[in-house]
């Protein structure tokens, strides 16, 4: 895949309990992106993306104020090596 990327996001503020999950796996799905989201412990939400960088990217600005009842504080994204490891972009529990 021609500039495949995958990030790690980690998204803080009030992401859960607003379809924070749902409505990231719906925009991962529009933009063609594979991997998965999960609402972690501490009230943030996890996620790992791959695709094309720009789709990426693209990803990331949408979390970066999300659903309409959220209020994102933070997306802090790591860079990763792109493995190709999902099919399709899933929530997880």
């Amino acid at each position: 895949m021609q500039d495949a990327a995958r990030a790690h996001l980690i998204v803080t503020g009030r992401v859960q309990g607003v379809c924070f999950r749902a409505e990231t796996q719906q925009a991962a799905a529009r933009l063609g992106l594979t991997g998965w989201v999960r609402n972690r412990r501490d009230g943030s939400v996890e996620a790992i993306v791959e695709g094309v960088q720009s789709d990426v990217m693209a990803l990331i600005d949408w979390c970066r104020s999300g659903p309409p009842m959220s209020r994102v504080t933070e997306v802090a994204v790591t860079w990763q090596t792109h493995r190709g490891e999902f099919a399709d972009f899933g929530i997880r529990f």
